[in-house]
C-alpha cells in the first residue's frame, strides 16, 4: 500500500525541481525571520539570492543542537508565538532542552509524513493501534496517534509504563498494531506470560519501532517473539518528530520522506559531503517547517544513503538503519565501539535474552569492560561448568566481533532494569 503515491513515486527530477523550490522558500523564511541564520550566512557571505538549486545547498551552514540549546527556549522559531499551535522539548538530560514549536501547517505535514510510515508498514483504517510511546512533551506519543487517525486508525492511546495494563487493553480491545520502543515491545513480549496470557490472546500483526536504535536482529527477534511483521520509524524532535522516515515491507533502509526532509551525508570530522553508499553523519534541512525550520541539523546519527529505486516501488531515498551514532560512540583502548556491536553479537548467538548492561571503567589507567546480560528462561541451568563455558563463548565471539577483551557476567532473568522509554544500555564510569 502507498499513501501518496503522486510523492512517493515522484521521478528524480520533478523531486529535485519540487526541492529546490521549497529550499528557496525555506531560506528566504529563515534569512528574513531568525537572527541566527541571517548572522550565519551573512558571515559566510550567503543570500537568499545565492540559492539557485538544491546543489547550493552546501553553501549553507549546519546547525547543531547546542545551537538549539543556547537558543532556548524560542530564539531559533521563524514566526510569532501567536503562530505556535504546539509545543514540544526533548528530555534535557545532557543540559537545557532542546525546544520545538509547530504551526497549523508543520502539525498537518507531521500527520501526512506519518500517515505515509504506517501505510508502508502496512497498517491501515482497518487497524486497531496501541500507541505505547510516552506522551506529553515527548514528540512520539501524539505523533504517531494524529498518523494513525489521519489513515483511519482505531487508535488506544494508552502511553507507556503499567505493563500489566497494556497486555490487558491489547487482549481485551484486540489491539492488531502496536507503536512503542523496541526496547520496551521486548519487555512486553517477556511480560506476557508473567501476567496469565499467551500470544493466542492477542491480535498483533504489526509492530511500528522507534526512538532508539533497532538492529536488524532486534527487529526479527521482535517478529519472532511477537509473531508479527516488524517496522523501524525514523525520526527526532528537532526535525519534526516521528516520521522523517520508515521501513518498507523490503526491509532494504527507511524510505525519507524527502519532499519534507532534504538529506546528506557529511564526514564526521571534515562535514564535507559524502557520495551515495558511504557512511558518515546524517544531515537534514527542513523544506517546509514553518515554525522552528533549521538548515542541514547535524543529527550526529551514522548512516548511508540509496537512491536507487525500491522494490516497493517508492522512489523516496532509503537511509541505511540507524545503529550507531558518532558522539555516542565509545573509544576503548583506542577503538571505536558503538552499544549496537554487542546487542548484534548476542542476538546472533541467540544463546541468552536481548537485556543487558555494558559497563565501561578504568582501572590502573587502563579500560576495563564488563557484560551483564540476562540468562534466557528457556536455557537455565544449574551447572556451574555451563554457565562458565557460556560466558567464554560470549567473551570469545565479543573479542572476535570487536577485537576487545569483554568481562562477561550473566545474571538471572528480569534482574536487569527495564525501561518504558528509550533504553540506557550503557554505563560509561569513565566520565564520572
Amino acid at each position: 500500500m502507498i499513501w501518496n503515491k503522486e510523492i512517493e513515486c515522484m521521478g528524480s527530477q520533478e523531486m529535485r525541481a519540487l526541492q529546490t523550490e521549497r529550499l528557496k522558500q525555506l531560506v528566504n523564511h529563515v534569512y528574513t525571520n531568525v537572527a541566527f541564520y541571517r548572522k550565519r550566512m551573512n558571515e559566510m557571505g550567503v543570500k537568499p539570492s545565492d540559492i539557485i538549486s538544491i546543489d547550493d545547498i552546501v553553501k549553507l551552514p549546519f546547525t547543531y543542537k547546542t545551537e538549539l540549546r543556547d537558543h532556548y527556549p524560542f530564539g531559533l522559531f521563524a514566526v510569532p508565538m501567536k503562530d505556535i499551535v504546539r509545543l514540544h522539548a526533548s528530555s534535557g538530560t545532557t543540559g537545557k532542552p532542546t525546544t520545538v514549536g509547530y504551526t497549523k501547517n508543520d502539525i498537518e505535514n507531521w500527520r501526512e509524513v506519518l500517515a505515509r510510515c504506517l501505510t508502508m508498514a502496512g497498517v491501515s483504517a482497518n487497524d486497531i493501534m496501541q500507541v505505547s510511546y510516552g506522551y506529553g512533551l515527548f514528540t512520539g506519543g501524539l505523533g504517531v496517534h494524529y498518523g494513525a487517525e489521519t489513515i483511519g486508525c482505531s487508535v488506544i492511546p494508552i502511553s507507556g509504563g503499567n505493563t500489566r495494563r497494556q497486555l490487558q487493553l491489547m487482549s481485551d480491545f484486540g489491539s492488531t498494531v502496536l507503536a512503542c520502543t523496541p526496547s520496551y515491545a521486548l519487555h512486553l513480549a517477556d511480560a506476557i506470560s508473567e501476567n496469565g496470557y499467551s500470544l493466542a490472546d492477542m491480535k498483533l500483526k504489526v509492530g511500528v519501532f522507534g526512538a532508539e536504535p533497532c538492529t536488524e536482529n532486534m527487529r526479527m527477534e521482535l517478529e519472532k517473539k511477537w509473531n508479527i511483521k516488524a517496522y523501524d520509524i525514523y525520526g527526532l524532535s528537532e526535525i519534526m518528530g516521528p516520521g522523517v522516515a520508515n521501513d518498507c515491507i523490503q526491509h532494504t533502509g527507511l524510505h525519507i520522506h524527502e519532499d519534507h526532509f532534504f538529506p546528506e551525508i557529511v564526514h564526521p570530522d571534515g562535514k564535507e559531503p559524502l557520495a551515495d553508499g558511504l557512511e558518515g553523519e546524517l544531515v537534514f534541512t527542513t523544506l517546509t517547517k514553518e515554525g522552528i525550520p533549521l538548515l542541514r541539523y547535524n543529527t550526529r546519527d551514522l548512516s548511508t544513503l540509496n537512491r536507487e529505486t525500491c522494490k516497493c516501488g517508492r522512489t523516496l531515498v532509503r537511509m541505511k538503519k540507524i545503529t550507531g551514532r558518532s558522539d555516542d560512540m565509545l573509544i576503548i583502548r583506542g577503538v571505536n565501539l558503538f552499544p549496537s556491536q554487542i546487542e548484534h553479537v548476542l542476538l546472533e548467538m541467540g544463546e541468552t535474552s536481548a537485556h543487558y548492561m555494558f559497563y565501561v571503567d578504568i582501572v590502573n589507567n587502563l579500560d576495563t569492560l564488563e557484560l551483564k546480560v540476562e540468562l534466557d528462561e528457556t536455557q537455565l541451568t544449574d551447572t556451574i561448568r555451563d554457565l562458565q563455558n557460556l560466558s567464554r563463548k560470549i567473551e570469545h565471539a565479543l573479542n572476535s566481533a570487536i577485537g576487545l577483551s569483554v568481562k562477561v557476567t550473566l545474571v538471572e532473568p528480569k534482574t536487569i532494569a527495564r525501561s518504558e522509554g528509550k533504553a540506557i544500555r550503557v554505563v560509561d564510569n569513565r566520565k564520572k
